[in-house]
């Protein structure tokens, strides 16, 4: 097994992303079957990442995707420059006029509150970026000397749009693992997207092909379950209480079937109501640490955890992947893998402060959470 090591060649891109950016239409405080009006906001779980990555962290990130080119796709893009993610990679698709042919998704939110648990319902069918197929992109042309990135980022949600985009992604990081970039994957199970095509069996059929090519893996004890088929043991449906035992086993037995994984993470989340949530997370280092590696001075099967406290939720949609881009953000700028672990719990607690997918923390911030800093007014 080779080392986590982060290339030294000259590179365009510290992180590149691919995915689908959907508008969120989010009702407020009220629900969407009852609401009048909506904010807009732009989301999707690979996306966020290569934002907060940029927008918070300050790395140079890009994104590959589609959108049609309709106003939609225009307030979609209007969106994403306020976050700064390089969109050269963004591929616009010539509109039909009504949607029969491409459309954009549309992604409606409510936060939930207290005893109401927080609800989507997607309208994502026919999208421009469900119909991206292999040769779309030049990755060996991306991934080469001319642009180059230090760190690929893919998930579970790109995979399920189509039969087309899961091999998009073994494209993807073919070509990333060629030029020695490191590939992480956020598992990211969405009964929606895969019931209507085969449910979890196709799920777990895709996923793990995909996985034997990842490097660092990422997800929670549902999407280990879905889409590997590696089950939490000894846990109640309600996941009242998260026995860490249990996620240990979880996370070895996923670093035994794919032995190609350096790290494995899994955010540990109880939701005592949709406003409370315990908030911490787990990780397996499994990969060989190695003189230059990012897992330099860890032991080989070494388990870190974050142990969980109690933070309060405005919105949590989106808190994963702000979880996943600190995290990130720890590895590729070689800080410990501790360290590493508490920046994306940090992070993902601030994003679920504020409102829509994306986070609008600051990298200040995230470091007073990780000293444990109050939140005590800074003036």
């Amino acid at each position: 097994m080779n080392p986590l090591v982060i290339t030294d060649a000259p590179c365009r891109w510290d992180s590149l992303s691919l995915g689908e950016v959907m508008l969120r239409l989010d009702p407020g405080n009220t629900r969407i079957h009852t609401a009048r009006q909506f904010q807009v906001w732009e989301g999707g779980g690979e996306y966020n990442v290569a934002r907060g990555l940029r927008r918070c962290f300050g790395l140079r990130t890009a994104i590959a995707t589609a959108l049609a080119d309709n106003p939609i796709g225009r307030l979609v893009e209007d969106l994403m420059l306020q976050g700064g993610v390089d969109l050269s990679l963004l591929k616009w698709v010539k509109y039909d006029g009504v949607g029969r042919d491409v459309r954009n998704g549309l992604n409606f939110t409510e936060r939930g509150f207290g005893v109401r648990a927080a609800a989507g319902c997607s309208d994502r069918g026919h999208t421009a970026v469900s119909q991206l197929a292999p040769g779309d992109f030049d990755w060996p042309l991306i991934f080469g000397n001319v642009n180059g990135a230090k760190h690929l980022h893919t998930g579970g949600i790109f995979a399920a749009l189509s039969a087309s985009t899961a091999q998009v992604a073994a494209e993807a990081m073919d070509a990333a693992r060629a030029s020695a970039a490191i590939v992480s994957y956020d598992l990211n199970y969405r009964d929606s997207l895969w019931k209507s095509i085969g449910g979890k069996p196709k799920a777990q059929q895709v996923n793990r092909d995909l996985v034997h090519k990842v490097d660092v893996l990422l997800g929670n004890e549902e999407d280990f379950s879905a889409m590997l088929g590696v089950e939490l043991k000894g846990v109640a449906e309600d996941f009242t209480e998260l026995p860490i035992a249990a996620y240990e086993q979880m996370l070895r037995e996923v670093a035994a079937l794919y032995p190609n994984l350096k790290l494995i993470a899994s955010t540990l989340r109880t939701a005592t109501t949709a406003s409370r949530n315990a908030w911490g997370a787990i990780a397996l280092c499994s990969g060989v640490p190695g003189e230059r590696s990012l897992l330099a001075g860890v032991a080989e099967d070494q388990i870190i955890h974050v142990p969980q406290r109690e933070i309060d939720i405005y919105d949590r949609v989106g808190g994963g992947d702000s979880f996943a881009s600190g995290l990130l953000y720890g590895l590729l700028t070689g800080k410990p893998v501790d360290w590493a672990l508490r920046c994306g719990v940090a992070h993902g607690a601030l994003a679920m402060t504020t409102p829509g997918d994306t986070s609008t923390a600051t990298l200040a911030e995230v470091e007073r959470q990780i000293k444990g800093g109050s939140a005590r007014i800074a003036r």
